[in-house]
């Protein structure tokens, strides 16, 4: 990967998703309940009737909440907010990966999907099996690349061949931290391949 700072800002901006909605979703919640809230309030101290419930009802409701329901329901309450506030700590703290790589390069900042690189070493794979491209599929994920071979029935394969090749295709990319390659050779055949 480039060595700029700006090459390296535009390659982390691409590889990584934003936070900005999942915090304007719950910014825009929490604004239109205490808006609501306030409504009510000014409104009760106007005598004014309420928009849905006066801050008054609100407060005698839940004074009268551990009275009126169980303690499991409580419960239920209490790790269903708990899981709610676990969820946004987490979208805050965890690094939203999308399915992409940084190439090295030294002028720029080269990203691409992780599709086109399961592309290609398909590709690899099935030049080293001499199969056809219905009979290779690649998934690509951060940490791992899984190849999954259908063979052609009755015909052997060299499956330390085709794992060598994908290795030597992806080892031509230079990812940073070269994902672990897996290749899985099916137990069905394929007919007439």
């Amino acid at each position: 990967m480039s060595t700029t700072l700006p090459a390296r800002r535009v390659a982390r901006r691409t590889t990584h998703s934003s936070r900005a909605m999942a915090s304007v979703v719950t910014a825009a919640l929490l604004i239109l309940v205490l808006v609501w809230v306030g409504a009510e309030t000014v409104l009760s101290a106007l005598d004014a009737p309420a928009l849905l419930v006066s801050s008054v009802e609100m407060g005698e409701w839940l004074i009268a909440v551990p009275q009126h329901t169980t303690s499991a329901g409580l419960v239920g309450a209490g790790v269903g907010l708990a899981l709610i506030g676990l969820a946004l700590v987490l979208v805050g703290i965890l690094p939203g990966r999308r399915p992409r790589h940084v190439l090295p390069s030294e002028r720029s900042a080269m990203v691409v999907d992780d599709e086109v690189i399961a592309a290609a070493l398909s590709r690899a794979a099935r030049k080293a099996a001499g199969l056809l491209p219905g009979q290779v599929t690649t998934a690509v994920r951060r940490r791992g690349v899984d190849v999954r071979l259908r063979p052609t029935s009755g015909v052997a394969l060299d499956q330390a061949a085709v794992e060598e090749a994908v290795r030597h295709e992806l080892a031509s990319y230079g990812l940073r931290p070269e994902p672990a390659v897996r290749v899985h050779v099916s137990n069905r055949g394929v007919v007439g391949g």
